[in-house]
């Protein structure tokens, strides 16, 4: 397979690194908010400048002596990911000169043995570039002046970076890796899950809900096969949306779902399901990924509400009643080795297609059982059906004569579900008038 080469972002906080990210990938892909431990955990994206490709790791803030537990999770995040770094990109604010955690980050880094290149930000005009020299005290070399957000010097920087990056053969024939995106409610488990896959501490996990802001992704062998996991904020309704950096990281998340093969939607099963947990499921059959449903913390479940939850399952999930449930635990790994294979049960079924031939004699047979109501007057005619799309199966039915109905719709959908595998993935069927022969 094969791989980019990598460059961890890193600094104090509020120095401005998702600003310089955002700037170096385009868009806004990263959360940014003035005020500091806005990125908690890595975060990659791919960039390319001058023709050279490299995966770009953006890392919560350094500090020499964070003040709460998560905080030093976040310093550690930042120094695990210098250790699996190509190159790493050392972003300090020039209108503050050298600063204690400044000075500790470039300690660590001198004795981290990658390539460093040092950028003074914040560095908006000419006037402002003696601060910039004054970084030298840092002792990593010459510091370039930048500003990430008015993108001023962030060539020269570039440019720099780009030289100090080894050569990794491209392997054209590496196979395309399935995007799953895990999703659900603040605090249901998603880091926790993707730290027992990964099996380290790729992600912080908290007792606080909303530790995750930011998509964060990476690739993990599940038994010979590769997925690419992106853990993403917790998805909550408006109304609970405080904070600017939480409407964004909710978009991230959507923005995730939209893009993945396949979402995993984790319900806490010692809270129930929500209302939320409905919309969410919603959200996830409109964007046409693959969907299972996993009840997790399944093993600090009584019996009672185990059958409670069974229960609601068919009451409130009834229209994706075609996802795959897994009952599990992620903190304890209880079952967890069962997603493997039901992520390849969906996958597979998510590419299913029906040949014409096949697919308009099955419709002929249920439109002459079961034809079209009446509607208007008129009863709709079928003419014709085509596969038009896989990932997700996508159905155009042909109609003459009238509105075959949303109900129709489904009965059709029915149908096909029952005639082809389609469990854990979403069935489009769509109509077009047949226009008239002139």
């Amino acid at each position: 397979m094969s791989r980019l080469p990598v460059v961890a972002v890193v600094g104090r906080p509020n120095v401005g690194k998702s600003t310089l990210v955002n700037r170096i990938v385009g868009g806004r892909p990263a959360v940014v908010q003035e005020k500091p431990g806005v990125t908690r955990d890595r975060r990659e994206f791919t960039a390319e400048w001058g023709g050279r490709g490299f995966l770009l790791v953006d890392t919560g803030g350094w500090e020499l002596k964070p003040g709460e537990a998560l905080g030093s999770e976040i310093r550690q995040q930042a120094e695990a990911a210098v250790s699996g770094a190509d190159a790493v990109l050392f972003v300090t604010d020039a209108t503050t000169g050298i600063t204690e955690d400044d000075a500790g980050v470039a300690d660590l880094l001198r004795r981290a043995e990658v390539p460093i290149v040092f950028a003074a930000n914040k560095v908006d005009d000419s006037a402002k570039e003696i601060g910039a020299m004054e970084m030298w005290g840092a002792g990593l070399g010459k510091p370039l002046p930048i500003s990430a957000f008015h993108g001023r010097g962030v060539g020269d920087l570039l440019d720099a970076l780009v030289a100090v990056l080894p050569d990794f053969e491209d392997d054209a024939e590496a196979d395309v890796v399935p995007s799953v995106a895990v999703i659900g409610r603040p605090n249901v488990g998603k880091s926790t899950l993707l730290n027992r896959l990964a099996g380290s501490q790729r992600v912080i996990v908290s007792e606080m809900p909303g530790t995750t802001r930011d998509p964060v992704d990476q690739v993990i062998d599940l038994d010979g096969r590769e997925f690419r996991f992106v853990d993403t904020a917790g998805m909550r309704r408006k109304p609970q949306i405080r904070e600017d950096a939480d409407y964004y990281a909710v978009l991230r998340a959507q923005e995730v779902l939209a893009r993945a093969d396949v979402a995993l939607l984790l319900i806490d099963a010692s809270e129930g399901i929500t209302h939320q947990d409905q919309r969410i499921a919603s959200e996830a059959a409109e964007a046409g990924v693959a969907l299972v449903i996993v009840l997790n913390k399944w093993d600090v479940v009584d019996e009672e509400s185990r059958l409670r939850v069974e229960a609601d399952l068919g009451d409130r999930f009834g229209f994706v009643g075609w996802a795959p449930v897994l009952r599990m635990s992620a903190m304890t790994g209880s079952r967890v080795g069962r997603i493997r294979d039901v992520l390849d049960l969906v996958l597979e079924n998510r590419s299913t297609r029906i040949s014409t031939g096949a697919l308009n004699r099955m419709v002929r047979e249920w439109t002459g059982a079961h034809p079209p109501p009446v509607r208007g007057g008129r009863r709709p005619r079928i003419q014709y059906v085509v596969q038009a799309g896989q990932a997700p199966p996508t159905f155009i039915v042909f109609v003459s004569g009238g509105d075959l109905g949303d109900d129709y719709l489904r009965f059709l959908e029915g149908r096909l579900r029952g005639a082809a595998e389609f469990t854990g993935t979403p069935v489009q069927v769509f109509t077009r008038a047949k226009e008239r022969r002139r």
